[in-house]
C-alpha cells in the first residue's frame, strides 16, 4: 500500500479513537517508521493493540500531559496514560531543548505506555546533532539470573550519535536474545522462533511461539543481560515514577488498568568536553571500518547503517500489508 495513503488511514483510525489531529499524526508516523526500517513486530501488527486499549479506557486519547521543570537541564513528565508514541514524543523534544540551552537534557516520564522503537527517538535527537539515551522498560518477560519466573521487560537499550555523515549511529537493543515483538509476531503468523532464545513454561528450551510468550526469554550473555534488563528498570521505573519490578502490565493480555511504563532520556551536546567531536567520531569509525574483514564479510557496519539503508530503499516501495493487518485496518476504520 502507498505509504501515504496508509498513513492517512492510520491518522484516521487514531482520530477515531478520540486522538487530538496531532497526537495522531505522531502515532502514524512512528509506526509507518517501524515497517520503513524492517521493524514490523514494532509497526502495523501492534495498530490494533494500542486501539483495544484505548476502547477498555486504559490508554488516555485525551492527556493533559504536565512537565515538571526540575532544573534548566531536568524535567519530569506526567504522561497522563497517554498512548506512549506520544509521551516518548514530548519527552525527546523536552530533552532535545534542555540539552540545547545547558548541554545536557535529562527527562524522566511516568504513565506512559509501549511507545515503539527506542532509535526511532534517538534519532531526532541526532539529527539535531546532539547525542542521546534511551531508556524504557516493559511487561515481564525475562527471569532474572537465577530465578525461573520472568520479572524484567526485554527493556531496550538504546544510543544514538551523529558521525558527520548522513548516516546515524543507532545502536537500539533489548537485553533479550530476540525481542518480545518478533516472538509475538511468530505467534501470530504461526512461524517458529530460533532455538535458544526462551523456555517455555516448564523451563525447557521452545521453539514454539505461543509456548515462549508464557514461559520465559533467556537474556543476551547470561547474567550480564539480566544484570542490563535490571539496570533499565531501575533508570526507566524506580527512578521516574513509573512501575518496576514486575509491574508493567502487558499490553495484548491484560486490561486490568494503564501500564504506567517509564522512559529515560538523556540528551548530550556532542562537544562537552572537546570541540572537534564530528572529526574524533569520523574516525574512529574510519579506524573500526578499515580493520581486516572475516571471509564473507564485505563491509564492517555501525550500528544504524543497516536500517538506515533499509530505510531508503523501502520509503521508495509500497509497504507490504498482510492479510491480519488488512483486516485490523478494514475493522478499525
Amino acid at each position: 500500500m502507498n505509504r501515504i495513503k496508509l498513513n492517512n488511514i492510520i491518522k484516521k483510525i487514531f482520530r477515531n479513537h478520540g486522538l487530538s489531529k496531532n497526537h495522531a499524526l505522531i502515532c502514524a508516523n512512528a509506526l509507518i517508521n517501524a515497517e520503513l526500517v524492517g521493524a514490523p513486530t514494532h509497526g502495523l501488527s501492534r495498530l490494533k493493540m494500542y486501539c483495544d486499549r484505548i476502547n477498555k479506557k486504559v490508554i488516555n486519547p485525551k492527556p493533559k500531559i504536565k512537565i515538571k521543570r526540575i532544573s534548566q537541564s531536568i524535567s519530569h513528565i506526567d504522561a497522563n496514560n497517554s498512548i506512549g508514541f506520544v509521551a516518548a514524543d514530548i519527552g525527546m523534544k523536552q530533552a532535545i531543548k534542555n540539552a540545547k540551552k545547558s548541554g545536557i537534557g535529562l527527562v524522566g516520564i511516568k504513565n506512559s505506555g509501549h511507545y515503539g522503537l527506542s532509535g526511532y527517538y534517538a534519532e531526532q535527537a541526532v539529527k539535531k546533532n546532539l547525542i542521546a539515551f534511551c531508556f524504557t522498560n516493559a511487561p515481564p518477560a525475562i527471569a532474572p539470573h537465577g530465578a525461573k519466573k520472568s520479572l524484567f521487560g526485554t527493556n531496550p537499550v538504546c544510543f544514538g550519535t551523529p558521525t558527520s555523515s548522513k548516516i546515524p549511529f543507532i545502536l537500539d537493543t533489548s537485553v533479550s536474545v530476540i525481542n518480545r515483538g518478533k516472538i509475538r509476531f511468530a505467534a501470530r503468523t504461526g512461524q517458529k522462533i530460533p532455538e535458544g532464545v526462551a523456555l517455555d513454561k516448564y523451563g525447557r528450551p521452545t521453539t514454539n511461539a505461543k509456548k515462549a510468550l508464557k514461559g520465559v526469554q533467556l537474556p543476551i550473555a547470561g547474567f550480564r543481560g539480566s544484570g542490563l534488563a535490571w539496570m533499565v528498570d531501575i533508570l526507566s521505573g524506580v527512578m521516574t515514577g513509573g512501575n518496576h519490578g514486575g509491574k508493567v502490565k502487558d499490553p495484548f493480555d491484560d486490561f486490568s488498568g494503564p501500564q504506567n511504563i517509564g522512559h529515560l532520556f538523556l540528551v548530550l551536546k556532542p562537544n562537552l568536553f572537546v570541540g572537534n567531536y564530528n572529526q574524533r567520531i569520523k574516525e574512529n569509525i574510519k579506524r573500526v571500518k578499515r580493520l581486516p574483514k572475516i571471509k564473507g564479510v564485505k563491509e564492517i557496519l555501525y550500528p544504524g547503517q543497516s536500517k538506515f539503508r533499509r530505510f531508503k530503499k523501502n520509503h521508495k516501495k509500497e509497504i507490504k500489508i498482510s492479510s491480519n493487518i488488512a483486516k485490523d485496518l478494514k475493522s478499525l476504520v
